[in-house]
């Protein structure tokens, strides 16, 4: 038991270093600055005296009792060190400027280039066609679509349609024929939109009965949707025709006309 005139010095019930600083406590600073003073019998203002051993002894019971109760408080979490906080917040400041340049590389990227979807037609025709008058305009028609896609006979059915805008490229060929003696012209060549095409006509003289005759060409439109091209004919002799001939074993089918359409030649759009 402690006597009156004994100074009760109570340990603060802080923790002895102060999280925010690292340093102690200015609590504890305190107390342990009171304790020198008691342990050394320093004399208070009254002009007491202190007992320095009663005065240790009163320490060290308060000392074990702030120890039973420091048990019972929950854990300190430690806060983690400058460096470590430093080294965290430069990772992350390296994780974000990756990400902004990936960023602005996506947004500086051109966008993807798609391939235009192909339009293609191929149509020919089964019937002989002639003309009804000498060196007049006449126009092929056409009557089976073998495959088509946006690339359609039109009406009538002369007129070849295109559903999208691009170059496409005619290729056709017709079996000519001509049924009486003598010499014929026969001229060739395409319209577009109703509108002869410049400089696209083609002459061929075909001469004797029964003196057929192959020929090919294809031409090259820039078109827009549908635009419509037709093949154009004209004879200065009236036995001279585009034949078609029935098939005959081992030969199939011989058409008057075919013709192939695509686009495919424009390749990205």
């Amino acid at each position: 038991m402690l006597s009156p005139t004994q100074p009760i010095l109570t340990p603060p019930r802080v923790p002895l270093v102060d999280p925010r600083t690292g340093l102690i406590d200015r609590a504890w600073y305190l107390f342990f600055l009171s304790l020198n003073r008691a342990v050394t019998g320093v004399i208070d203002e009254s002009g007491v005296t202190f007992s320095a051993e009663s005065t240790i002894a009163s320490v060290e019971a308060e000392l074990q009792a702030l120890a039973q109760f420091a048990e019972t408080l929950p854990p300190v979490v430690a806060l983690p060190a400058p460096d470590a906080l430093a080294d965290c917040c430069s990772g992350l400041e390296s994780q974000i400027a990756e990400l902004q340049k990936q960023v602005e590389g996506l947004q500086m990227a051109p966008p993807p280039r798609q391939f235009a979807a192909s339009r293609y037609g191929s149509f020919y025709d089964t019937t002989t066609q002639t003309a009804t008058v000498i060196n007049t305009a006449t126009a092929i028609t056409f009557n089976t679509t073998d495959l088509s896609n946006g690339v359609f006979i039109g009406s009538p059915t002369s007129r070849i349609v295109v559903d999208s805008e691009g170059i496409y490229n005619f290729d056709t060929s017709f079996q000519l024929d001509k049924t009486a003696g003598g010499t014929g012209e026969f001229y060739f060549w395409f319209r577009l939109n109703g509108v002869d095409v410049p400089d696209s006509a083609s002459q061929i003289r075909i001469q004797g009965n029964n003196a057929e005759i192959f020929s090919s060409l294809n031409y090259f439109f820039d078109l827009k949707a549908n635009d419509y091209v037709e093949l154009m004919f004209s004879v200065s002799d009236l036995t001279v025709e585009i034949a078609a001939f029935a098939a005959a074993a081992p030969v199939p089918g011989i058409p008057s006309i075919i013709l192939t359409v695509s686009n495919n030649i424009g390749g990205f759009q």
